[in-house]
C-alpha cells in the first residue's frame, strides 16, 4: 500500500531532486524510496544491485595495505 509522505526541503534542493529523477527516468518518489530501502541493505545485498563485473570487485582489497602512495610506487615501476 502506497501511502502520501510530504517532505520539506529547501527549493533548489527539490529543484535538483526533480532534475535528477528526470534525467534516471523516475520519479522523486521512488528515487526517495530507493534511498531509503538502501538505508537498510547489507553490503552483500547492495553488491547485489551492482552490475556484474562491478559486484566481482567488492572486497577484493579489503585487509590490504594499500593506499594511495603504494598506488604511485606501482604506477612509476609499470611505466618508468
Amino acid at each position: 500500500m502506497n501511502t502520501k509522505l510530504t517532505l520539506r526541503m529547501d527549493e533548489s534542493l527539490i529543484e535538483k531532486g526533480k532534475f535528477e529523477a528526470d534525467r534516471r527516468g523516475k520519479s522523486v518518489s521512488q528515487m526517495v524510496g530507493d534511498f531509503f530501502d538502501s538505508l537498510s541493505m547489507s553490503s552483500q545485498q547492495a553488491a547485489k544491485k551492482l552490475p556484474p563485473l562491478t559486484a566481482s570487485l567488492v572486497g577484493v582489497l579489503k585487509g590490504s595495505r594499500m593506499n594511495a602512495d603504494s598506488y604511485k610506487e606501482h604506477l612509476r615501476e609499470k611505466y618508468l
